[in-house]
């Protein structure tokens, strides 16, 4: 049996206390957070890389995160879709969406026969399942276009606690910032920044917001994977 806890911080634009909520599933993974990327779908290759090496398959995902990520059935994995491709290449892994309030169902993007052969490994809900089984792979997107500022530095400072020291030490020491360019469209809501509650605008808008983070949060305390 092997698990992925995968957590997306958008999961945390409604939730209160986010901060501490983050931490309170990093402590319950007893896992060092080995894998952060800013794009979903590219944890997805990194799993698969994983996976493929040590010539095993996960039994488990638990899926942190505001969006199913079960949106089309493009043979290219993407941030919409690529919750899809791992249960189509891992047909006996069980997929749990951790979510306060689901905005819709995969039911509503998959061909009925695709979402009839997977909806049966598929829960999703505000609580882990009975027995869930912690992680042996911790990852973590930032979706920095999906989550306003202030939030993302308050829980990346909880998130460079669980950093493995190995992958802290090879990031260079610099501060994030800057303007983002053109921010992706998550296809569940349409909007950028704020995920599909429109934070820091109306529904179905975009906003491009300066990304800097307090002059103390550095991301020498975490790794950046990108492919």
């Amino acid at each position: 049996m092997y698990s992925i806890l995968d957590i997306d911080l958008d999961y945390f634009n409604q939730v209160p206390d986010a901060a501490r909520r983050l931490e309170q599933l990093l402590h319950w993974a007893a896992c060092p957070v080995s894998m952060v990327v800013e794009r979903h779908n590219h944890a997805f290759g990194r799993w698969r890389k994983r996976w493929r090496r040590n010539n095993i398959a996960p039994s488990h995902i638990l899926h942190v995160d505001e969006h199913h990520d079960m949106m089309d059935q493009r043979q290219q994995a993407n941030i919409g879709n690529f919750m899809f491709h791992a249960m189509r290449i891992w047909p006996r892994c069980r997929v749990h969406w951790l979510v306060q309030c689901p905005i819709d169902s995969p039911a509503m993007w998959l061909a009925d026969e695709t979402w009839d052969s997977v909806r049966s490994r598929f829960s999703h809900g505000p609580r882990r399942p009975a027995r869930w089984p912690k992680p042996d792979v911790v990852s973590v997107c930032t979706s920095p276009d999906f989550v306003v500022p202030h939030l993302a530095a308050e829980l990346m400072n909880v998130l460079a606690e669980f950093i493995t020291d190995d992958h802290k030490d090879k990031m260079p020491n610099r501060v994030a910032g800057g303007i983002s360019p053109r921010p992706p469209h998550h296809p569940a809501c349409g909007s950028a920044l704020g995920g599909s509650q429109g934070l820091l605008g109306g529904p179905g808008t975009s906003r491009v917001v300066n990304l800097t983070p307090p002059s103390s949060l550095t991301f020498s305390s975490i790794i950046l994977l990108r492919t």
